[in-house]
């Protein structure tokens, strides 16, 4: 029997509505409400004094690269760095090499999640044959393998037949379709945002029109077939309004937002450094402020990642041939303490809610709370704390961080994933 015994922290459990100095205790992988005196003398306490204890964060949008780009990210490397950030639940997309498009590529993925991950790994499986956006993909033999949602993982579904009859077989079999909206029309060759800095720097913007118009296209098809979709690392706030009014109308539309769009806007890119370069692209301070807003009444479900790990040499080439994506998993907690907490837009259990119990309730996941029963998935982190940024701080492969080199407030402690110690790593 393990029996784990937390105490003398801060715990903040949303789900629960708990903000409280109190103990946390789990035995045998789950919480339960108090331990016996014999239970008390056999379990490992954990002093949390001056620390922040709550559910471990759920990611629902992450890129792990295996099977494929493993000199990137492995699922091994990938759930490290999540558990070194917080997060004791992530959801890898389905770009990988293979892509996830069979029930064969989802069980092999599921295969080496059961052997490597230290953390709870979830597959999507994709929604179109080789993320091509012609034929669907084998919707329901790929949740039957494991998959929890479908997604192209970073490509959009161009045709809005194709994508209605993928929404309306998801639905079918319970699963939400997870898009990333982009009208590829209007942005093939494009690496920022299309704006004041893009005439600036003389590259080439990328229109807010091109996700406001998959936006509208997605809280139609949702609005007509009555399925769910999620809307991925939304950047805009015109779509922010779309979303606001769609669900004004009871559209079943969710969406996320990631700790570099809430903190970042395009003057980030003034130096030309590929680090900022990602997609959606950082845009205007207005439209950061939007997605803030978006957050604040709700438009907007969840915080989300998007980490997308490439290597030093990919990223080391002219802006216009290096990769979009930036790491995120390890710094999206103290982004996100930074950004929301400190600058008193949001309270810390409004955050930490958007990192656990909501995301979880998207896809109808039994994760993101404290409530006994549930998986000892427990979060210890010290809210002061500082660390530096730094290839060596970091457990991912890779560290194309725009934090590189910095100093950061917010330090995970401890991760538990299943009442096990995921964090810190045991080797």
């Amino acid at each position: 029997m393990s029996i784990l015994w937390i105490k003398n922290g801060r715990v903040i459990d949303p789900a629960n509505n708990r903000d409280a100095q109190g103990d946390v205790f789990a035995v045998d992988g789950k919480i339960v409400d108090s331990l016996s005196a014999d239970q008390k003398a056999l379990a490992e306490v954990v002093d949390a004094e001056g620390c922040v204890v709550c559910p471990g964060f759920v990611d629902l949008h992450c890129h792990l690269r295996e099977p494929g780009d493993r000199h990137k990210e492995t699922i091994k490397s990938g759930s490290r760095a999540a558990a070194k950030g917080g997060f004791t639940t992530v959801v890898a997309m389905s770009n990988t090499k293979p892509p996830a498009d069979t029930v064969g590529a989802i069980r092999q993925i599921v295969d080496v999640i059961d052997r490597d991950a230290v953390i709870n790994v979830l597959p999507t499986g994709c929604l179109t044959q080789n993320r091509e956006g012609q034929a669907l993909a084998p919707i329901g033999s790929l949740k039957t393998a494991g998959a929890v949602a479908v997604t192209d993982g970073g490509h959009c579904v161009q045709n809005h037949e194709l994508m209605r009859r993928g929404v309306e077989y998801s639905a079918m079999f319970g699963l939400v379709v997870m898009d990333h909206c982009e009208d590829v029309t209007q942005t093939d060759g494009c690496v920022m945002n299309e704006g004041v800095w893009s005439l600036r720097l003389g590259l080439r913007g990328m229109p807010r029109a091109a996700e406001d118009i998959m936006v509208s296209r997605n809280v139609i098809l949702a609005s007509h077939y009555g399925a769910h979709i999620h809307l991925q690392h939304i950047s805009s706030g015109y779509s922010v309004d779309i979303i606001r009014r769609a669900k004004q109308r009871g559209v079943k539309i969710t969406a996320e937002a990631t700790p570099h769009h809430l903190s970042l806007t395009e003057a980030a890119l003034k130096d030309y450094s590929t680090h900022f370069k990602v997609v959606p692209p950082l845009r205007t301070e207005v439209d950061r402020q939007a997605l803030i807003e978006g957050l604040q009444d709700g438009t907007i479900d969840c915080i989300s990642t998007a980490h997308a790990p490439h290597t030093e040499i990919e990223k080391d080439k002219e802006f216009d041939y290096a990769p979009f994506g930036m790491n995120g998993l390890e710094t999206a907690l103290s982004v996100c303490l930074d950004t929301l907490v400190r600058s008193q837009l949001l309270e810390l259990s409004d955050m930490i809610a958007l990192l656990t119990h909501k995301p979880a309730n998207i896809l109808g996941l039994d994760r993101g709370t404290l409530s006994v029963g549930a998986s000892a998935d427990i979060t210890i982190f010290d809210p002061e704390e500082t660390w530096e940024v730094s290839r060596e701080n970091l457990a991912s492969l890779s560290h194309n961080s725009p934090w590189l080199g910095l100093t950061l407030r917010g330090k995970v402690r401890t991760t538990f994933s299943e009442g096990r110690q995921a964090y810190p790593f045991a080797d």
